[in-house]
């Protein structure tokens, strides 16, 4: 029988997992920079910043969610492998 647990989260507990997530989305977005700021000389120049918000920006974005993708994909086999069958 499965049983789920009804006890409310504590704080601490809903601290550290929040504190997770924020680590998650610092590296995503540091290393989703990292990899853009390194493959811009080689993309074409509509792709390149050149103002506060172009299309620059949106594949700027698009280099961080996909670093983000790839930490959850991590995490997910993580988690599958050390758990117990």
């Amino acid at each position: 029988m499965l049983s789920l647990s009804t006890s409310p989260p504590t704080l601490n507990n809903l601290m550290k997992a929040t504190s997770r997530l924020w680590i998650k989305y610092l590296a995503a977005v540091i290393l989703g920079n990292a990899l853009y700021l390194m493959l811009s000389p080689y993309m074409p120049p509509g792709a390149r910043h050149h103002k506060l918000v172009d299309w620059g920006t949106f594949v700027d974005l698009w280099f961080c969610l996909f670093v983000y993708g790839i930490i959850e994909l991590l995490a997910f086999i993580l988690r599958r492998r050390s758990r117990p069958e």
